[in-house]
C-alpha cells in the first residue's frame, strides 16, 4: 500500500464525513431541521474513502488524470451525500460537470474523450441515454427517476464517453438492486419506500472511471 493510497483513504473518508454534514444542512430543509449522524453518514464516509482510493489505484502513474478524476470524485461524494439525505442532486454541482468535461477535452487533461469524433459520439449518447431512461420511467409515475439523475448522466457521458456511460448505467442498476435488498433486510426501508437512484449511479460512475476495462 503506497503512501498516496493511504492519504486517499484517510482524506477521502474525512471528506465523506464533511460532505454528510454539509448535506444535513444544505440545501436547507423546509422545516429547518438538521439530521444527526446515522447509517447515511457511514455510507458516505465509506464511499468517500473508497472512491479516491480507486482513483489512486488506477491513475497514480498519470498525475494529470489523477487530479482530473480526483476532483470529480470530490464533487460526486457531495452529490452522494445530498441525494441520500434530501433526494436531491443540486444543479450547482451537476451542471458544472458539463463544463468540466469540455475543459478536460480542450486541455487534453481528460483521459477518456480524446478526439472530436469521440466527443461527438459521447454527446449523442450522453443525450440519448437520459432521454431513454426518462421515457422508460414514465409508466412508473412521477419521481421514478429524477431530473438531477438525468443531468448527472449527461455530464458524465460527455466526460467519460459513450461506453463508460453505458457501464455507469448498468453497474448503477446492479448496485441499486443489491443496495435495496440490503436495506430491506436491515429494515431501513420498506417495499413502499422511495429510494434515491443517484447514489447508485454515482457508484456506477466511479466503477466506470476506475475499474471498467472500457477503452
Amino acid at each position: 500500500m503506497t503512501s498516496l493510497l493511504v492519504v486517499a483513504l484517510v482524506a477521502g473518508g474525512a471528506w465523506g464525513l464533511v460532505a454528510d454534514r454539509i448535506a444535513a444542512r444544505w440545501p436547507a430543509h423546509e422545516d429547518g431541521s438538521v439530521r444527526g449522524t446515522d447509517w447515511r453518514t457511514a455510507a458516505v464516509v465509506l464511499f468517500g474513502a473508497l472512491a479516491p482510493a480507486l482513483v489512486v489505484l488506477k491513475y497514480e502513474q498519470e498525475p494529470g488524470a489523477l487530479a482530473y478524476v480526483g476532483l470529480l470524485v470530490l464533487a460526486l461524494t457531495l452529490l452522494f451525500a445530498t441525494d441520500l439525505d434530501q433526494r436531491l442532486l443540486p444543479d450547482v454541482i451537476t451542471l458544472p460537470i458539463v463544463a468540466y468535461a469540455l475543459v478536460g477535452f480542450v486541455t487534453g487533461i481528460g483521459p477518456f474523450v480524446r478526439s472530436p469524433g469521440d466527443l461527438l459520439v459521447a454527446a449523442i449518447v450522453a443525450l440519448a441515454v437520459p432521454v431513454l431512461l426518462f421515457v422508460v420511467a414514465i409508466p412508473f409515475g412521477a419521481g421514478a427517476i429524477g431530473m438531477g439523475d438525468l443531468k448527472l448522466l449527461f455530464g458524465i457521458g460527455l466526460l467519460a464517453g459513450a461506453i463508460r456511460l453505458v457501464a455507469t448505467v448498468i453497474v448503477g442498476a446492479l448496485a441499486a438492486a443489491v443496495g435495496i435488498v440490503v436495506l430491506l433486510v436491515l429494515r431501513r426501508i420498506t417495499l413502499k419506500s422511495y429510494v434515491p437512484y443517484g447514489p447508485f449511479l454515482i457508484i456506477g460512475t466511479v466503477w466506470a472511471l476506475t475499474v471498467s476495462k472500457a477503452i
